[in-house]
């Protein structure tokens, strides 16, 4: 099995793990959520998203997210921006890196921004070249690759095709997302085979749902073809208010527990990543869907009942 001697953890649990969540979550947890996952080594961190109050409530705090994070050295932290405005918001909060998105299917395209494919490309040069110009590096998602909820197959060429336009236009990193989490090893070689015969694998990135259970299994195929990238979340935090059913994340944990039982290097501390993870639980209200972290919190359960035993 050929893998990577390293991997970078793209951490996304700050925004695409909150942005779905029914309870407001303060500002004063978000920051301590964010900290403690740079505590626990990760260096690559999306951390809010600055669209519009009205249609991601939870995000209305992004300047407010943006500004109080603490930035230590080697530490990369993005935000989502989907437009001139966005991007005015972020440069002024003092964002050094942005994300911009679309989707591989016009209809969830549509759904989700309001645009057609075309529109939504055309619009990114209102962003993306004041970013450069402000040295602020650009990152893209690609959305739907997999599977779209409203279309169903998504033709593998887009794929393709949007990797090279969003290239061109000076993104440096292409993350290719199974938002429903309907991708299989198999169509995972496929759309990758074709992308990765055309542009290098630093330039692509992959993010998984774990909607089927084939998120890890996903990763894996990715890895063996040269991807080095991987997107999760803290927890497997987060889902996709435009994309009916889609379950969470892939689980930070699960992947680095993975990553590091093969010897493949991650430079995160996955107690400290578990703890973070089980703090965010708190913020949420509820239990998150981490197989790793369940199994972490079940054996400090029964260590505790075996110590009470003990003392009693």
């Amino acid at each position: 099995m050929k893998l990577p001697a390293e991997v970078t953890i793209y951490e996304v649990g700050p925004r695409d793990g909150l942005q779905n969540e029914a309870r407001q979550v303060p500002t004063a947890d978000k920051l301590k959520f964010i900290e403690a996952l740079v505590g626990a080594g990760i260096r690559s961190i999306e951390i809010t998203s600055f669209v519009s109050p009205k249609w991601i409530p939870q995000l209305a705090d992004a300047a407010e997210v943006a500004r109080g994070v603490t930035r230590p050295p080697g530490v990369r932290m993005s935000a989502l921006v989907p437009n001139r405005r966005g991007l005015e918001t972020a440069l002024a909060s003092g964002m050094k890196e942005i994300a911009v998105f679309l989707s591989a299917s016009e209809t969830h395209n549509k759904k989700n921004i309001n645009k057609t494919i075309a529109e939504a490309l055309a619009a990114f040069d209102d962003v993306i070249p004041h970013a450069l110009a402000a040295k602020v590096a650009v990152r893209a998602y690609v959305s739907t690759v997999f599977g779209c909820p409203y279309e169903g197959e998504v033709d593998p060429e887009r794929a393709v095709e949007l990797t090279g336009q969003l290239r061109d236009k000076g993104v440096y990193q292409v993350s290719l997302g199974d938002t429903i989490g309907v991708a299989n090893p198999r169509q995972t070689e496929d759309v990758l085979g074709r992308v990765l015969a055309k542009h290098p694998a630093e330039s692509v990135a992959v993010h998984f749902h774990d909607t089927q259970g084939t998120a890890l299994a996903n990763v894996l195929v990715a890895l063996q073809m040269g991807i080095t990238t991987v997107d999760s979340s803290a927890g497997g935090l987060g889902g996709c208010p435009y994309a009916p059913g889609a379950a969470g994340n892939l689980a930070t944990e699960d992947v680095v527990a993975m990553l590091h039982s093969m010897g493949v290097a991650t430079g995160i501390d996955l107690d400290k990543l578990t703890e973070a993870s089980r703090t965010a639980a708190t913020f949420v209200g509820h239990e998150l869907p981490s197989k790793y972290l369940k199994a972490h919190l079940g054996k400090q359960a029964r260590a505790r009942r075996q110590a009470e035993r003990a003392g009693s």
